[in-house]
């Protein structure tokens, strides 16, 4: 199974805090550890060199030299019962002879080869060497024995090397329990560490917190928002900063609503004001345009006419559309729902724009009995948008097919308004309802203003439904768009007046 690692920083800073605190006591407790083990046998070392070095000067005396082997074991059975307090068990030998041992003690004692090479290099040093015998812990040591030197006068080795061995299994308990004493208290240690490590967390993580909820107000759209400032350390100067951002945030939107506003108000401002010249400028072209096609005017002036009629027509398209716009941005659209039959509404879509001729290029698969909740003036504006793009910009048919909407919402219908062009660009797709977008750029002058698809999504956005744009499997762009389906306890108008006698 594999281990994650811990989430959310107050966990891992207490986690983090734990395994810094258990290492340094680890740390610690091996420093200790070693420090007591060394004085506890370098103590141990120390005294017994010391007892067994007072009891040869006591009884060396009394040993004639050169010594016999008879003298060595009288030697160290007396050194034996000196030494009955530490139990250890007595060699000697003179110059490099064997070593000899109190009777009965030849199996336990056994001076290794290495100690015994080591007492014979340096013939006036006390050796010390600890070894493994039967899985304990025992020291063996080797001291050369000298003659008694008169003051003034150096010392001579006598030949006789004393070696005594003895088990430091004494010295093996109390490491042991200094160990187990070291382990008992580290998870103590540990849990009173955890202690600090939740407070420091808390101290940390609590100007963490409140700079996320400062975020998450922030991003809300709370632009006031600000965090009180203690302190001087790092994160302080984080929440600084924090203030800092918040207030160039508020104070950029606050410039950013009101060129916006200004913006608005301009757009809507030049649109009124045109409206009345261009409504004069529209009469007057109809009437030259009258003049133009019967013949009274001269061919190129009457080109000319046509040229100014078409472009006033246009001026005013665009003028009315940036009204429209300007009302959807001011919130003052109003929705006026009405119970149609949306096969009646498509139809006068068409009709009113003279695009049900020829036959066949405008299909229309909606059936007989669907009725919408809807603004009809608003939806005609949709649909004129949806297949007027249809036939500009794609190829006919262009074919309008209503559905029920799959799934369980059943309120509503879905419309599909499908052309037999070339289809949308990859690119173009997610600014096909972007104001002003054009998807040849070069192609400046076209008759569209650039608003007709945002205005339709406006106005479909209105009725709280949706409209998409896509590319359909068989080619061709393919606009679908949802709208209520009425409710049957709703009126239809002129119902009452049909059930009269």
């Amino acid at each position: 199974m594999k281990l994650r690692p811990p989430r959310g920083l107050r966990v891992r800073l207490v986690v983090a805090f734990l395994l810094v605190s258990a290492l340094s006591a680890l740390i610690t407790a091996a420093l200790t550890f070693r420090q007591a083990r060394s004085a506890i046998l370098d103590r141990t070392q120390d005294n017994a060199v010391r007892d067994l070095r007072a009891q040869v000067g006591s009884l060396a005396p009394d040993l004639p030299f050169p010594p016999s082997t008879r003298d060595l074991r009288n030697f160290t059975l007396q050194l034996d019962r000196a030494g009955a307090s530490r139990d250890w068990r007595t060699a000697a030998s003179y110059r490099n002879g064997p070593a000899v041992t109190a009777p009965g003690t030849e199996q336990r004692t056994a001076v290794p080869a290495a100690l015994r090479a080591s007492v014979a290099d340096r013939v006036d040093t006390v050796v010390r060497q600890r070894i493994e015998r039967d899985g304990s812990p025992w020291l063996v040591i080797g001291m050369p024995v000298f003659y008694a030197a008169e003051p003034g006068e150096e010392r001579t080795a006598s030949g006789l090397v004393v070696y005594a061995d003895f088990s430091l299994d004494g010295d093996k308990a109390d490491i042991s329990a200094l160990v187990g004493a070291a382990e008992a208290g580290a998870v103590p240690a540990l849990g009173i560490a955890l202690v600090p490590a939740l407070f420091a967390a808390r101290r940390v993580l609590r100007p963490v917190r409140g700079l996320r909820n400062g975020a998450e107000q922030i991003a809300s759209g709370e632009l006031g928002t600000r965090l009180p400032v203690t302190g001087h350390d790092e994160l302080s100067d984080l929440t600084r900063t924090f203030n800092t951002m918040a207030t160039h945030l508020e104070e950029d939107d606050a410039e950013l609503r009101r060129m916006e506003a200004t913006a608005r108000r301009f757009a809507a401002d030049v649109a009124h004001e045109l409206r009345t010249p261009l409504a004069a400028m529209s009469a007057v072209t109809e009437v030259l345009d009258e003049d133009a096609h019967s013949g009274i005017l001269p061919p190129d002036t009457a080109d000319a006419v046509l040229l100014i009629s078409g472009e006033t027509r246009k001026l005013t398209r665009m003028v009315e559309d940036l009204m429209e716009v300007s009302r959807f941005d001011a919130g003052a659209a109003a929705l006026h729902p009405d119970d149609v039959a949306l096969r009646t509404l498509v139809e006068k879509t068409l009709h009113l724009r003279g695009w049900q001729l020829p036959p066949g290029q405008v299909v229309v698969d909606v059936p007989e009995d669907v009725r919408v909740s809807v603004d009809p003036r608003r939806i005609d504006v949709v649909l004129a948008n949806l297949i007027g793009n249809g036939l500009r910009h794609g190829a006919p048919p262009v074919v309008v097919r209503a559905r029920p909407a799959p799934g369980p919402d059943g309120g509503t219908v879905v419309v599909t308004v499908t052309d037999h062009g070339p289809g949308i660009p990859e690119d173009v797709l997610p600014h096909v309802f972007d104001r002003f977008y054009k998807a040849d750029a070069a192609r400046t002058r076209s008759e569209g203003s650039g608003l007709g698809l945002a205005i339709a999504a406006e106005n479909v956005r209105l009725h709280h439904s949706t409209l998409t744009a896509a590319n359909s499997p068989d080619g061709g762009a393919e606009f679908t768009l949802a709208l209520p389906l009425s409710r049957p306890d709703t009126p239809r108008p002129g119902a009452a007046a049909e059930g009269r006698p």
